[in-house]
């Protein structure tokens, strides 16, 4: 029994170690971010107040915090339907199967092994040959969507090879027609997992940097404009901007964590 405990002091140190190399430099930019209005961007801090998170939304010198945040919102929000949408589609499609599947496959999910300086660049380069201006909501959606569809393809895929076909028919044989099958049986079971792919979609967009480098044309996203302002924004207001940025990344895991447990608890009373 000793040594079982001398053995789990060096791995208890180990994970320690662990969450503070991972989570301190994050613990402290949150504390900085609630610097006093004549605070810096270290520690001692200044007094306390939320002096430059309203700050972020205010006029700034340099950059544009307020515009590429309800872009960077606005992107993500359109990724994470889209991709729940068509990763749904993908999903009944390829469970029916149909000639080229392997193809069509193989390539949805070559964007994985691209590298995304290369993705982006291609992107840019084909709007700017065929004459189109990029735009966040045209060739940096497309490039976005090209790093989340494969992983809702895969969580779909996922899904359906484990799901149990006796509930389709069993409501087939009740007089359901297919649309009634998809809209009361189908989707009921499987509503947990497209909300597991819309945070993927949201997630993935909303903090992506590399695959927006060169798709999103004049106006920036936000990782895009944090990038751009590190070599010249000097006060806690980048902090602050963390801080928020992070805050939402939180609460939309919450939200679809919260979301989850209600179509289970929903499903669990619906088949019992």
């Amino acid at each position: 029994m000793l040594g079982r405990r001398r053995s789990f002091i060096p791995l208890l140190l180990f994970f320690i170690f662990f969450v503070v190399f991972m989570y301190g430099p994050m613990i402290a930019i949150f504390t900085l971010s609630f610097q006093g209005p004549g605070g810096g961007l270290t520690f001692p801090m200044r007094g306390a107040s939320f002096h430059w998170f309203f700050e972020l939304f205010q006029p700034q010198r340099v950059g544009d915090f307020k515009g590429s945040f309800i872009r960077s919102l606005s992107l993500a929000s359109i990724v994470m339907i889209l991709t729940v949408m068509i990763s749904l589609a993908a999903g009944l499609a390829f469970r029916k199967g149909f000639k080229g599947a392997s193809f069509v496959f193989y390539l949805s999910i070559a964007s994985l092994i691209v590298p995304s300086i290369l993705l982006t660049l291609g992107i840019g380069l084909l709007f700017d040959q065929l004459g189109f201006e990029s735009q966040w909501y045209s060739s940096g959606l497309g490039a976005h969507l090209s790093w989340t569809l494969p992983f809702g393809l895969l969580i779909m895929f996922a899904v359906f090879n484990r799901f149990d076909k006796s509930y389709e028919e069993a409501a087939r044989d009740m007089g359901a027609s297919p649309r009634q099958v998809v809209q009361l049986v189908l989707l009921p079971i499987i509503a947990p997992s497209l909300v597991g792919v819309g945070l993927f979609g949201f997630t993935l967009s909303f903090d992506e940097f590399a695959r927006s480098l060169l798709a999103m044309g004049v106006y920036n996203t936000l990782p895009l404009e944090i990038f751009g302002m590190t070599t010249t924004v000097t006060t806690p207001t980048l902090y602050a901007l963390g801080t928020l940025t992070t805050s939402i990344s939180f609460f939309v895991m919450g939200v679809s964590f919260w979301l989850i447990t209600w179509f289970r608890k929903r499903r669990s009373g619906q088949f019992n």
